[in-house]
Parts: C-alpha cells; sequence; structure tokens
C-alpha cells in the first residue's frame, strides 16, 4: 500500500479518552467519533458506512478502535472499504487512539473510526 504524505499543520491528535467520550483539541465528543486532519465528527458506527466511504481519495488507511478490545471489522463492511480502495486497520480503540497520533505527526494520509471503551 502506498502511503502519501499530508502536512502535519492539518491534522489534530487524540487528547484523552474515557468511557464514552473522546477528547480532540480540548474538545470533548461523546460516543463513537471519526477524525481526519483537523475534522472530528460523530459517527454512527458500522453501520455508517457512508462517511468513510467519502474519505476515498483522500486517506490511505482507516484505522478502527473496536472498544475495549480488538474485534474483526463486519465482512461486509471490510469490502465495501476494499471496493472503494480504502485500506482498513482494526485494533482496541486506545491502540487505534495512540496509532493514528503517531501516524498524523508523521504526516500520513490516515483517519480513525473509534468506537468508545
Amino acid at each position: 500500500m502506498q502511503i502519501n504524505d499530508m502536512p502535519f499543520e492539518d491534522a489534530v491528535p487524540i487528547d484523552g479518552y474515557g468511557p464514552n467520550f473522546f477528547r480532540v483539541k480540548g474538545v470533548v465528543h461523546e460516543g463513537a467519533m471519526m477524525l481526519m486532519g483537523a475534522s472530528a465528527t460523530q459517527w454512527g458506527g458500522y453501520d455508517d458506512v457512508a462517511p468513510l466511504l467519502a474519505l476515498a481519495g483522500r486517506v490511505d488507511f482507516i484505522l478502527f478502535g473496536t472498544g475495549e478490545e480488538m474485534a474483526h471489522l463486519p465482512p461486509a463492511l471490510r469490502q465495501q472499504l476494499d471496493t472503494a480502495g480504502i485500506g482498513a486497520e482494526f485494533m482496541a480503540t486506545p491502540t487505534a487512539c495512540r496509532s493514528y497520533n503517531i501516524l498524523a505527526s508523521e504526516g500520513r494520509r490516515v483517519a480513525v473510526a473509534l468506537l468508545p471503551v
């Protein structure tokens, strides 16, 4: 998979997370959320596919935080992402938060979709 650069000034890190919330740039977001660059939005979970597919061509892959423990993505979602040319990596939410921060700081074209812990 080819990874392209994204200027770090266009990305903001995940500051923290806890039971049913994430903090991004000092703003608390309750429930599941997506983050790409400086855009943090609510996310409806695995059935909310449209905002994920809208990232085609803008990101190389999406990190999925699957909650407190790692879980596989639903096969139908995985197939839709593959068809759209979007890579997907799934991991526990705490790991996804840390991984996103590292990759975004390196200027990678990455997004993260997070289910709360």
